[in-house]
């Protein structure tokens, strides 16, 4: 299997589902995403391996298990789900794939065909009586979005066909180099911004409406709906006859195999082309071919089970390290960070990465000056290798570390590899004050950034707690603070006294957990007070901590000690105890409403559920007597879909697991809402 970056708190996979999730919304919407194919895939990889060892903790908004990441969407429906591939990333996996495939149809495959992956986007071409009539993209896999003005840009999709025939046809759009390189001249010449890479100015392209100039892009199809049941072979060669484009004009062309070891010889011999193809691919597809193997095989809510993705590896590049920032974060972590001189990587231009921490430079022995392999697959961020010592001319120079903590100057502690300020968060006050005071967390409305940074300039607040004890007067000496504005914030600051213990005790950014931990642990404990008590043993037991976890909240709540005690006098977030666990409070405790359920919200919330958040609609979850998760599984019990509830709903049904819409879903917990 090939490595993917490790996700070691849950901090660590909420920033990278962020990061994912925002990579698909800029490449499903724009193309503008800055990430690698191959580095998006290994992302995924981690978030999917935390998922699995933490499922409690999956977030809604995770992009594993949907088609586009879930970030596309479309209001043409579909009339088969348009779905996406799986991946293999090694001969091992290959293998591995084809013999599970011929022991789910308990015989052997009949046959193989092998052809590109190309790096565009997938879409579904509508023929009427043989004439093109809606393009559409795949979206979400359920529905798409309609391009059909893009149509007449886009060339080997014929606008009539060879034959009067009603078909979908199903294909990649893309930009050749050659197109690339003529896309981004126009858009240069009308002062618009080049395209990172092909495979993003396409999907720009596609949705692109009413621009000054034109760009050409290529359709290449490989399959159709309408055309019958034809092995996978025959059908390229049937939807060339009806005049489409297919891979079968290139030197990448289909080939039919009759064994996983002539399908390793095909895949090499694609590979090894991949440079002077006239166009990117981002591996190569291994299909079923005979029509009768799919169609016993079937398919899963993201992807066929007949078909895989066999991805090709990362591309490293060697580019000059420049020098080296040190950053620091929200928590007082001092993180080193390799200034680089700009270098594409995958179509896309490098300019920092990651170096972990000091020890990793010292471990790498790296110099200023040094050229080194930089590596895009497999973390969140690009990240620096190893040095080309063979390379050295001298004049290289050593890479300073710094003495004093290079934000406030105060000293530093080493003794742990991530070294950290002795300030810890008193560092970084600012950055803590906006992360407590957001929407899910204390939900302040009206102190952000340039507020934070007044609050804490003035002295008026350290840490969240001194936010409580703001009063009109002093707000009113703060430069442009009118009264009004003084009144709204001292209104905001005042709800949010009456926020839960799970909220507050996330607005404390405790290194090792996240918003649903910080739920699940205030609702283990029921209050502040024992939460604190609890120590290692305590913590450890609550669902997904476990004993090395808790070592980092207990040392992060004994530096907390201060606030903690400043929030407890104030009678914030202090919680409730928990009820009797006797016989008799047992008999006499009212069930929720959800009691019992393990419940999943997925798509967009209306009526009464409108104006929830996702987190909010976990809390109502939970206050009903019910367990919020974002991922659906055998052990999901109900899914409230919204519109646009995509794959979620798809594997809901294919479970049998009850599915509501919000309507039915607000009558459940009316009582709550």
């Amino acid at each position: 299997m090939k490595d993917a970056a490790v996700l070691a708190s849950p901090a660590d996979y909420a920033d990278a589902v962020t990061t994912a999730v925002e990579a698909a919304a800029a490449y499903y919407t724009d193309g503008s995403t800055p990430l690698g194919d191959d580095e998006y895939d290994a992302l995924l990889r981690a978030i999917e391996a935390y998922e699995t060892a933490h499922p409690g903790e999956a977030l809604s908004q995770s992009p594993t298990g949907k088609v586009s990441g879930g970030a596309a969407v479309g209001d043409v429906p579909h009339s088969v789900p348009m779905l996406s591939l799986d991946n293999v990333f090694n001969e091992e996996e290959l293998a591995s794939w084809a013999a599970g495939l011929e022991r789910r149809l308990g015989r052997p495959v009949a046959g193989w065909c092998v052809e590109p992956k190309l790096d565009g986007l997938a879409v579904a071409a509508r023929y009427r009586a043989g004439r093109l009539t809606q393009l559409i993209t795949r979206g979400d896999g359920l529905a798409g979005e309609d391009i059909s003005h893009a149509a007449g840009t886009v060339l080997g999709l014929p606008a009539e066909l060879a034959e009067p025939i009603d078909v979908e046809l199903r294909g990649e759009v893309l930009l050749t180099q050659d197109q690339f390189e003529q896309a981004n001249a126009v858009r240069t010449a009308h002062g618009a911004t080049p395209f990172a890479n092909p495979r993003n100015g396409a999907a720009g392209t596609l949705r692109a409406k009413d621009r000054p100039y034109r760009i050409e892009l290529t359709f290449f199809a490989y399959a159709a709906l309408g055309l019958g049941d034809l092995a996978h072979s025959e059908l390229l060669a049937r939807l060339a006859g009806l005049g489409a484009n297919t891979a079968a004009s290139t030197a990448a062309q289909p080939r039919r195999c009759a064994s996983v070891e002539e399908i390793g010889e095909r895949v090499a011999e694609i590979a090894a082309l991949r440079a002077a193809l006239p166009f990117g691919i981002d591996g190569i597809v291994v299909k079923a071919d005979a029509a009768a193997d799919q169609e016993q095989a079937g398919s899963g809510s993201r992807a066929p089970r007949w078909a895989v993705a066999y991805k090709l590896p990362a591309v490293h590049k060697v580019t000059r390290l420049l020098g080296v920032e040190w950053n620091v974060g929200r928590t007082g972590v001092i993180a080193p960070r390799a200034v680089l001189e700009p270098v594409v990587v995958d179509g896309v231009t490098v300019t920092y990465a990651t170096l972990h921490n000091p020890a990793d430079i010292t471990r790498r022995g790296l110099l200023i000056g040094d050229q080194v392999f930089v590596h895009r697959a497999g973390d969140v961020i690009p990240r620096v290798e190893a040095p080309l010592v063979d390379q050295r001319t001298g004049a290289e120079q050593p890479i300073e570390f710094p003495s004093v903590c290079p934000r406030c100057g105060d000293a530093i502690d080493t003794s742990q590899q991530r070294w950290r300020c002795v300030r810890g968060r008193a560092c970084q006050a600012v950055a803590s004050i906006r992360y407590a005071a957001g929407r899910d967390q204390l939900d302040i409305e009206g102190l952000g950034g340039t507020r934070a940074v007044q609050l804490v300039d003035s002295g008026l607040v350290a840490d969240v707690a001194d936010l409580f004890t703001l009063t009109r007067e002093q707000l009113l000496g703060l430069e442009r603070m009118g009264a009004t504005s003084a009144d709204n914030l001292l209104a905001a600051i005042e709800t949010a006294r009456s926020q839960p213990l799970g909220r507050v005790f996330c607005a404390l950014g405790v290194r090792g957990t996240g918003r649903s931990m910080s739920r699940r642990i205030a609702a283990h404990f029921g209050t502040m007070a024992a939460i604190r008590a609890a120590g290692l043993e305590g913590l450890a037991e609550v669902e997904g901590i476990g004993p090395e976890k808790a070592t980092v909240v207990v040392a992060e709540l004994a530096e907390l000690a201060p606030v903690l005690d400043k929030l407890a006098a104030l009678g914030i977030g202090v919680g409730e105890p928990l009820p009797e666990t006797g016989d008799d409070a047992g008999a006499e405790a009212e069930a929720g409403p959800l009691d019992g359920h393990a419940v999943v919200v997925t798509g967009t919330m209306t009526g009464p559920l409108a104006e929830l958040s996702r987190t909010e609609m976990n809390e109502l979850i939970e206050r009903a007597g019910g367990k919020a998760s974002s991922s659906v599984s055998k052990r999901t019990t109900l899914l409230v879909a919204g519109e646009k509830a995509g794959s979620k709903r798809a594997k809901a049904e294919e479970l049998g697991i009850r599915v509501v819409a919000p309507a039915e879903f607000a009558e459940m917990v009316a009582a709550l809402l």
